[in-house]
Protein backbone atom coordinates (compact mmCIF):
# COMPACT_ATOMS: atom_id res chain seq x y z
CA UNK A 1 0.00 0.00 0.00
CA UNK A 2 1.55 3.25 -0.90
CA UNK A 3 0.49 4.89 2.12
CA UNK A 4 2.51 2.54 4.20
CA UNK A 5 5.51 3.47 1.81
CA UNK A 6 5.49 7.04 2.64
CA UNK A 7 4.64 6.94 6.25
CA UNK A 8 8.31 7.75 7.07
CA UNK A 9 8.80 10.58 5.05
CA UNK A 10 8.48 14.01 6.68
CA UNK A 11 8.43 17.69 5.97
CA UNK A 12 12.54 18.47 6.29
CA UNK A 13 14.40 15.48 5.21
CA UNK A 14 17.66 15.89 3.83
CA UNK A 15 19.84 14.68 0.88
CA UNK A 16 23.20 15.65 -0.89
CA UNK A 17 25.66 14.29 -3.60
CA UNK A 18 28.52 15.60 -5.33
CA UNK A 19 30.98 15.84 -8.04
CA UNK A 20 34.46 17.38 -9.17
CA UNK A 21 33.68 18.64 -12.27
CA UNK A 22 35.40 16.70 -15.09
CA UNK A 23 35.97 16.86 -19.30
CA UNK A 24 33.05 14.17 -18.93
CA UNK A 25 30.69 16.38 -17.05
CA UNK A 26 31.15 19.33 -19.67
CA UNK A 27 28.25 20.78 -21.64
CA UNK A 28 30.22 20.08 -25.24
CA UNK A 29 30.19 15.91 -24.34
CA UNK A 30 26.50 15.96 -22.62
CA UNK A 31 25.78 17.54 -26.31
CA UNK A 32 24.04 20.83 -24.51
CA UNK A 33 26.32 23.76 -25.26
CA UNK A 34 29.80 23.88 -26.50
CA UNK A 35 31.82 25.64 -23.68
CA UNK A 36 33.45 23.36 -21.49
CA UNK A 37 31.34 24.03 -18.51
CA UNK A 38 29.20 21.67 -15.81
CA UNK A 39 26.77 20.94 -18.35
CA UNK A 40 23.12 22.09 -17.35
CA UNK A 41 21.78 18.42 -17.28
CA UNK A 42 24.81 17.10 -15.16
CA UNK A 43 23.46 19.99 -12.59
CA UNK A 44 20.33 18.30 -12.45
CA UNK A 45 21.22 15.10 -12.25
CA UNK A 46 23.17 16.07 -9.19
CA UNK A 47 20.38 17.44 -7.71
CA UNK A 48 17.83 14.07 -8.54
CA UNK A 49 20.77 12.07 -6.59
CA UNK A 50 19.91 14.36 -3.39
CA UNK A 51 16.76 14.07 -3.47
CA UNK A 52 17.44 10.20 -3.74
CA UNK A 53 19.86 10.17 -0.68
CA UNK A 54 17.09 12.34 1.30
CA UNK A 55 13.81 9.38 0.94
CA UNK A 56 14.54 6.97 -1.25
CA UNK A 57 15.88 4.26 1.99
CA UNK A 58 12.83 5.22 3.84
CA UNK A 59 10.46 3.87 0.81
CA UNK A 60 8.55 0.63 2.02
CA UNK A 61 9.87 -2.43 -0.06
CA UNK A 62 9.12 -2.61 -3.66
CA UNK A 63 8.31 0.82 -3.93
CA UNK A 64 10.64 4.09 -5.02
CA UNK A 65 10.15 7.39 -6.15
CA UNK A 66 10.21 8.84 -9.74
CA UNK A 67 11.33 12.23 -11.01
CA UNK A 68 7.71 14.13 -12.40
CA UNK A 69 8.50 17.89 -12.55
CA UNK A 70 11.17 20.52 -12.02
CA UNK A 71 11.50 24.40 -12.18
CA UNK A 72 15.31 24.85 -11.42
CA UNK A 73 17.72 27.34 -12.53
CA UNK A 74 21.66 27.30 -13.56
CA UNK A 75 23.23 30.81 -12.94
CA UNK A 76 26.48 30.36 -12.58
CA UNK A 77 29.25 28.54 -14.90
CA UNK A 78 31.43 26.00 -13.07
CA UNK A 79 34.93 24.81 -14.76
CA UNK A 80 36.17 21.69 -14.69
CA UNK A 81 38.28 20.45 -11.56
CA UNK A 82 36.02 22.39 -9.09
CA UNK A 83 33.68 20.30 -6.55
CA UNK A 84 29.62 20.51 -7.15
CA UNK A 85 27.59 19.95 -4.23
CA UNK A 86 23.65 19.45 -4.60
CA UNK A 87 21.63 19.59 -1.48
CA UNK A 88 17.75 18.38 -2.08
CA UNK A 89 15.38 19.01 1.10
CA UNK A 90 11.59 17.96 1.73
CA UNK A 91 9.00 20.80 1.76
CA UNK A 92 5.75 19.15 0.98
CA UNK A 93 3.92 16.40 1.02
CA UNK A 94 0.57 15.44 -0.87
CA UNK A 95 -0.41 11.50 -0.90
CA UNK A 96 2.62 9.84 -3.40
CA UNK A 97 3.96 13.52 -4.09
CA UNK A 98 7.03 14.42 -2.61
CA UNK A 99 7.94 18.19 -3.01
CA UNK A 100 11.97 19.36 -2.69
CA UNK A 101 13.84 21.92 -2.39
CA UNK A 102 16.64 21.50 -4.60
CA UNK A 103 20.19 23.66 -4.47
CA UNK A 104 23.87 23.79 -5.93
CA UNK A 105 26.76 25.13 -5.03
CA UNK A 106 30.53 24.80 -6.44
CA UNK A 107 33.58 26.10 -4.00
CA UNK A 108 32.69 29.91 -5.18
CA UNK A 109 29.14 30.62 -4.90
CA UNK A 110 25.07 29.42 -5.86
CA UNK A 111 25.09 27.92 -9.56
CA UNK A 112 21.48 26.75 -9.33
CA UNK A 113 18.37 25.63 -7.51
CA UNK A 114 14.36 25.28 -7.67
CA UNK A 115 11.91 22.56 -6.91
CA UNK A 116 11.60 19.07 -8.22
CA UNK A 117 8.94 17.05 -7.25
CA UNK A 118 9.26 12.99 -7.10
CA UNK A 119 6.19 10.55 -6.94
CA UNK A 120 6.19 7.33 -5.42
CA UNK A 121 5.38 4.21 -7.04
CA UNK A 122 4.99 1.07 -6.55
CA UNK A 123 7.36 -0.64 -8.71
CA UNK A 124 5.78 -4.01 -9.60
CA UNK A 125 2.66 -1.94 -10.88
CA UNK A 126 4.31 0.51 -12.44
CA UNK A 127 6.78 -1.85 -14.23
CA UNK A 128 3.48 -3.81 -15.72
CA UNK A 129 2.56 -0.71 -16.82
CA UNK A 130 5.61 -0.17 -19.19
CA UNK A 131 5.46 -3.62 -20.25
CA UNK A 132 1.98 -3.13 -21.33
CA UNK A 133 2.85 -0.06 -22.97
CA UNK A 134 5.39 -1.67 -24.66
CA UNK A 135 3.74 -4.29 -25.98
Amino acid sequence: MIHDSIAALRVGLKGEAAVVVGDEHTAPRIGSGRIAVLATPVMINLMEAAALEAIESLLADGHQSLGTRLDITHVAATPVGMRVTATAEVVALDGRTVTMRVDAHDEKERIGGGTHERVVVDVARFDARVQAKAR
